[in-house]
């Protein structure tokens, strides 16, 4: 008879630190994704998902660059479990990107050949800036 595989991770030291402030961001995540668009433009219903994956990604990158609270085991595996935007932290460590919100950010296609951020344009509108 062949074993059973199962889909148990196995947590690095220090994951019980982490683990309540991901899982309230997750629940945030969970919820702007569930929120109704009556009445929004589909980029208005993006911004809200867009801050929660950089508030994640974000404190992942300060436990481990800037506080240095965290294994390089534990910050390994919060980016290959998904906890964090690997390529987002990667330009966050290039001179000029410290402050990039998101990748999409950078991409010219998206802009229309303006400057502006989509996530700015949250923060006029009356949303919480980053």
């Amino acid at each position: 008879m062949p074993r059973v595989k199962t889909n148990r991770v196995k947590y690095p030291e220090g994951w019980e630190l982490i683990e309540p402030t991901l899982r309230e961001l997750q629940a945030k995540m969970r919820e702007a994704e569930n929120d109704p668009h009556d009445g929004k433009r589909k980029c208005e219903t993006l911004w809200p998902i867009f801050k929660i994956a950089h508030q994640k990604s974000r404190y992942i990158f300060d436990l481990y660059h800037g506080r240095k609270e965290i294994s390089k085991e534990l910050y390994e595996f919060c980016l290959d479990q998904g906890y964090a935007d690997r390529n987002l932290i990667t330009k966050w460590k290039k001179p000029g990107y410290e402050r990039l919100c998101c990748l999409r950010c950078m991409q010219p296609r998206d802009h229309n050949f303006a400057t502006t951020c989509v996530c700015s344009a949250q923060a006029t509108k009356g949303g919480e800036g980053y």
